[in-house]
């Protein structure tokens, strides 16, 4: 049975809620299609340096995981953004700044 989605605004609503009630900066870099827009985390460690996580299919696992996009020079992850951007017209894009490289994409809820 296919897991049922959430709607992708509702999602990064929450999302950006949870971060914000553990004091990791974020904020909504691209918004996407409210219903099914795919969603991509950057984190920015403040050092230069990013990485982006995008949700994909684990077929080992029968679920959806998140899985490291790109990641390295903050420029280098920023222009792989600008060309998923570029294929997908729907794409949310939530950028979390913190140096000890929190994103929460883990806890229950929000780990695949």
């Amino acid at each position: 049975m296919a897991e049922p989605r959430l709607a992708s605004g509702l999602w990064v609503a929450a999302y950006l809620a949870r971060l914000r009630l553990a004091a990791i900066p974020a904020y909504l870099a691209r918004r996407g299609d409210e219903t099914s827009g795919a969603v991509i985390v950057k984190l920015a460690t403040m050092d230069g340096q990013a990485r982006a996580f995008v949700r994909r299919w684990d077929f080992a696992s029968d679920t959806r995981r998140w899985q490291v996009l790109a990641e390295g020079a903050e420029t280098q992850v920023d222009a792989a953004l600008a060309r998923e951007g570029g294929r997908d017209p729907d794409l949310w894009v939530i950028e979390v700044e913190d140096r000890q490289g929190r994103t929460l994409l883990e806890e229950d809820g929000l780990d695949g």
